[in-house]
C-alpha cells in the first residue's frame, strides 16, 4: 500500500509535467494539469502529516515531527491510566463478573464437551502447556532431585524389596524374571565366547595347543553351557531353576530379616543416591514428567477420555441442577477476579507502562505504524484524489468567472 500510495503521487507529478509541457492547446488540458497540481500538493500533505506522526519527514528535525517515539513515555503512561480506570478497578471487575455465569457455562462444557478441538478446551490446552513451558525447568529440577533423593533416604528398602519378591514368588509372577535371567545368560555366553577360548588357550599346555586340543575342549565347554542354558529355559521343572527359585526365596526373608543384609542394601542406596549418573537420572525425572503433561495439555482431548472424563461428565451435570454449588462457584470466580485486579491491578498497569517505556523509538514506531496497517496509506491516496478534485473544482470556478 506504501508502494500504491507512493506510485500515485509520481504518476501525478508526472501527469503535471506533461499537461505543463503541452501547453494550453485545449481547455481540458488545463483541467488535467489543475487535477494534477492539486493531487500533489495534497499527497505530500498527507504524506507529510502520515510520516510526521511516526518519523522526522526525509530526516529532517522539523519542530512537531516524530510525534509518536517523542511522547512514546507519556502515551504508555496515558494507556496504563486508561487500561486501571476502564478495566482493572475491582468495582467494574465486580460489576462485569455479576453478568457472567461461569459455573454455568463450565457446568455445560464439561457435560458435553464439543467435538473435536472447542475454543475452551484449545485455550486452556494452550494456557496449561504455556504453563508448563514457562516454569524454571532447572530449579523444578532441583526440587524434584531433592524431593526424590530425600524420600528414598527416608525409606528402607530392603524389608519392601523383600516382600515384593516374597509375594511375587508365591504368585509365581517370579517366573518372569527367572526367564529375563537364563536369557540374559544366553547373550552374555554368546556375546563372550571369544573370552572363554582365550582362557583355555592360555591355560592349555604346549601339547595341547600344539593338538588343537585347546580348541576342542573351548568347544566342549561353550557347548556344554549353551545346552545346559537351553534347557533350563525349556524345562520349567530343571533342577537349577529350582535352585534359583530356592535362592531367591532365602533373598526374599534376608531381606526382611537379616539385619547385616538390610544395612548393605542400605549403604548400597546411599552410595547410589550420591552417585553422578543417579542424580542425572533424577533431574531428567521432571524434564520427561514434564514432557508428558505438555502432551497431554496438548490433546485437550485426551483429558475427556476414560474415568477421568466421567467423573468431569458427572461434575458438570451435578453444577448445572444444584443451584447452591453453581452460585458457590460463581462467587468464587467473582471474588478470586476482584481479588486480582485489586492485588495486581496496579502491578499489571505498571508492566504495560514500563514494557512501552523500555522499547526504544524504532520499536514504538514499528508496532504502532504495524498495527494501524494499510489506512495510513489509504489517508494518503484520499489525500491525492481529494486534492485533485479541490483542485479540479477551484479551476472550473475560476474558469467560469
Amino acid at each position: 500500500m506504501r508502494m500504491v500510495a507512493t506510485g500515485m503521487l509520481v504518476a501525478m507529478a508526472a501527469v503535471f509535467i506533461a499537461a505543463r509541457a503541452i501547453g494550453p492547446v485545449h481547455p481540458v488540458i488545463g483541467f488535467i494539469r489543475a487535477f494534477a497540481e492539486a493531487a500533489m500538493v495534497g499527497g505530500l500533505a498527507d504524506w507529510f502529516a502520515v510520516t510526521a506522526l511516526f518519523r522526522h519527514p526525509l530526516g529532517l528535525p522539523i519542530p512537531h515531527t516524530a510525534i509518536i517515539p517523542r511522547n512514546k513515555d507519556r502515551i504508555a503512561s496515558t494507556l496504563a491510566a486508561f487500561l486501571r480506570d476502564n478495566f482493572l478497578t475491582p468495582g467494574v471487575v465486580a460489576r462485569r463478573m455479576r453478568r457472567v455465569d461461569v459455573a454455568g457455562a463450565a457446568g455445560r462444557w464439561l457435560a458435553s464437551p464439543p467435538q473435536g478441538r472447542g475454543r475452551i478446551g484449545t485455550g486452556a490446552s494452550r494456557l496449561a502447556a504455556d504453563l508448563l513451558e514457562s516454569l524454571d525447568q532447572e530449579r523444578l529440577g532441583g526440587m524434584v532431585k531433592g524431593a526424590v533423593a530425600s524420600r528414598l533416604r527416608a525409606i528402607e528398602i530392603a524389608p519392601l524389596a523383600g516382600q515384593a519378591l516374597t509375594a511375587a514368588i508365591a504368585s509365581d509372577r517370579h517366573i518372569p524374571l527367572l526367564d529375563g535371567m537364563i536369557r540374559w545368560a544366553a547373550k552374555i555366553l554368546d556375546s563372550n565366547e571369544h573370552l572363554i577360548r582365550e582362557m583355555v588357550h592360555a591355560r592349555a599346555g604346549g601339547i595341547m595347543r600344539w593338538t588343537g586340543l585347546d580348541e576342542t575342549l573351548a568347544n566342549k565347554i561353550i557347548s556344554g553351557l549353551d545346552k545346559l542354558i537351553n534347557d533350563m529355559a525349556e524345562d520349567a521343572n530343571h533342577p537349577l531353576r529350582a535352585k534359583a527359585e530356592e535362592g531367591l526365596v532365602t533373598l526374599a526373608r534376608d531381606l526382611q530379616h537379616k539385619p547385616e543384609l538390610r544395612a548393605k542394601v542400605e549403604a548400597f542406596k546411599n552410595e547410589m543416591l550420591e552417585n553422578v549418573a543417579f542424580q542425572r537420572w533424577t533431574e531428567g525425572l521432571w524434564e520427561s514428567s514434564r514432557a508428558a503433561l505438555l502432551r497431554a495439555a496438548r490433546d485437550p482431548e485426551r483429558v475427556m477420555a476414560g474415568r477421568l472424563g466421567d467423573a468431569l461428565k458427572q461434575f458438570g451435570e451435578t453444577i448445572q441442577h444444584d443451584r447452591r454449588l453453581a452460585d458457590t462457584i460463581n462467587r468464587f470466580a467473582r471474588r478470586t477476579a476482584v481479588g486480582a485486579a485489586a492485588d495486581y491491578g496496579d502491578g499489571i498497569v505498571k508492566l504495560v507502562s514500563e514494557t512501552i517505556k523500555g522499547w526504544d523509538a524504532e520499536t514504538v514506531t514499528g508496532r504502532l505504524e504495524n498495527a494501524v496497517g494499510k489506512d495510513l496509506q489509504y489517508i494518503r491516496i484520499n489525500g491525492t484524489l481529494v486534492g485533485g478534485l479541490v483542485g479540479v473544482t477551484i479551476h472550473a470556478v475560476d474558469t467560469l468567472l
